[in-house]
């Protein structure tokens, strides 16, 4: 890892192997202490520590700006999925031709047309 020029040594103190270093690095940012601490002092503590990228990327994803562009994305997703299983239903065979099937049996029905459009292929 490249370390510029003017980064504290404080900032990386989640690198450090050490426990007793690292523990010493957050007393001296006034996040542990041997002393009980309040919850409020916890939160505090918590709140003044860089976030993670993991945690960066859980916050992003809680808001309901993120939630809702997912839904619309996973919205167009499966819509195109199942246009993709219609286009294929279409090119099967099939009696009556209005059949209703399922993604799984138009899938093997799709299998075995190709296997018998092989095999009439090769005769």
């Amino acid at each position: 890892m490249m370390l510029s020029p003017d980064q504290a040594e404080a900032d990386l103190s989640w690198t450090q192997s050490d426990p007793e270093t690292m523990l010493n690095g957050l007393k001296s940012a006034g996040c542990a202490s041997d002393e009980p601490a309040e919850i409020e002092d916890r939160a505090k503590c918590k709140a003044e520590q860089p976030l993670s990228r993991e945690e960066k990327r859980r916050r992003r994803r809680a808001t309901a700006k993120y939630r809702s562009a997912h839904a619309t994305r996973e919205r167009i997703r499966v819509e195109a999925f199942n246009v993709a299983f219609a286009e294929l239903r279409k090119l099967l065979p099939t009696l009556p031709p209005d059949k209703k099937l399922s993604k799984i049996e138009i899938l093997r029905l799709a299998i075995c047309y190709i296997s018998y459009l092989n095999h009439v292929l090769d005769v």
